[in-house]
């Protein structure tokens, strides 16, 4: 009887068991099939050195200890006209992401496309072509050397990417003038080109629901005043709407937004990294976004045509320290300030030029438009103008009063 009961036992020991090891497999099965799916999918390139991504050898070591508290990753979005092609083509969207490790805040800075810069090989031309030239190594090689950084890691996409990336999240929902509609329609055709799809005409202005397609669009739109500026401004509304419906979404959409964009994507993280930093999206938060350089002009040029030229290029990094990494008066390397002073020599712009006033387009978090980005950077800088003179007023004021006191 014992005999039986132990057989028993040791019979249900065995299903239970059994049952364990199916229940192991499927979860195993079913994470390499995510793998597979997502992050298998990604197009990885090799890690970057030092002397790869062009970091300059002259920063001072106070100014690159003070940068690796922070992930500095450089974007490229391409106009490449082709799937999943990501050694060619010109990079339309360049932007910087500087995460700050301690604090958890994201900012984001668009270097314009049409900047005048070194592009490789004692090449000047716009910024964009640095990518064009040399793929995305020498496009982060170009930002580094110019603007004295320390990015070694970069993600690329096309217009594909974010058009999947954008429907899985559900669409986004932002605030387009009269004009912007009438150009997304423009550009929705050609991304329907490329790829495949059927988009409608977005029918109304003010706050509307857009599609991948449309909000691609959206961010593509240069023709309306304020040209590339306004544009880039767009992008980094969208990239922004994008991380907050991210937040919001839950396990099933994400990882259908993975599936379908990991194999976009080309970038030099690691499988293990991606997972890393994906875990804390919902801990990270944007601080403030701009556009560089933040001193300009345009000029057209013989051998770029319009192009936008940085107003001395070193007082330009100095802010961008300032701006990235609390940096007050960074000290722009030896290696810059040659770079600036053969832009001003080649172009004849120099720190007297005029600059274009560009403080409606910079910051736009919070907005969920053009025109609100502008209201709220309107406001932002009477308010600065009223505390100055406030500020101004009340040294005035102390100054009669000490004087007096003499």
């Amino acid at each position: 009887m014992a005999k039986k009961r132990k057989k028993k036992r040791n019979g249900k020991k065995k299903i239970i068991l059994f049952i364990f090891e199916i229940l192991l497999l499927l979860v195993v099965l079913g994470i390499v099939w995510l793998y597979n799916n997502t992050l298998g999918q990604v197009k990885y390139e090799d890690g970057l050195t030092d002397s790869q991504a062009g970091i300059n050898e002259d920063i001072d070591k106070d100014a690159l200890e003070n940068m690796h508290g922070y992930l500095n990753v450089a974007l490229f979005g391409l106009d490449n006209r082709s799937d999943g092609s990501y050694n060619e083509g010109h990079s339309d969207c360049i932007m910087i992401a500087s995460l700050n490790y301690d604090t958890k805040e994201v900012q984001l800075v668009s270097v314009y496309r049409d900047t005048y810069l070194p592009v490789g090989n004692g090449k000047y031309a716009k910024a964009n072509a640095a990518y064009a030239n040399g793929g995305a190594k020498r496009a982060v090689a170009m930002l580094n050397s110019n603007l004295d950084l320390n990015i070694t890691k970069y993600v690329c996409v096309d217009w594909k990417a974010l058009v999947d990336a954008i429907d899985d999240l559900g669409g986004l929902d932002l605030e387009i003038t009269p004009q912007e509609v009438k150009e997304i329609n423009k550009c929705t055709v050609e991304v329907d080109q490329m790829t495949g799809k059927n988009t409608p005409d977005v029918t109304q202005s003010g706050k509307v629901h857009l599609d991948g397609t449309q909000a691609t669009g959206y961010a593509r739109i240069r023709s309306t005043s304020g040209d590339d500026f306004l544009r880039a401004s767009r992008q980094r509304i969208v990239l922004q709407a994008m991380l907050d419906k991210a937040k919001q979404a839950d396990l099933g959409s994400l990882t259908e937004m993975c599936k379908d964009i990991m194999s976009q994507i080309s970038t030099n993280f690691t499988a293990t990294e991606i997972i890393q930093y994906a875990s804390y999206v919902t801990k990270f938060h944007m601080k403030e976004t701009t556009g560089f350089p933040f001193e300009l002009t345009t000029m057209n040029l013989s051998t770029t045509g319009d192009t936008i030229i940085p107003i001395d290029l070193a007082q330009n990094v100095s802010e961008l320290h300032q701006f990235l990494f609390n940096e007050t008066d960074y000290q722009p390397t030896e290696t810059v300030q040659n770079v600036s002073n053969k832009i001003a020599k080649k172009t004849g712009v120099t720190s007297k030029t005029s600059a274009f006033d560009l403080t409606q387009y910079n910051n736009t978090v919070g907005s969920d438009g053009t025109e609100g980005a502008k209201k709220k950077n309107k406001a932002k800088q009477e308010e600065l103008k009223k505390s100055q003179s406030e500020s101004e007023n009340s040294s005035g004021k102390k100054s009669s009063s000490d004087d007096s006191d003499e």
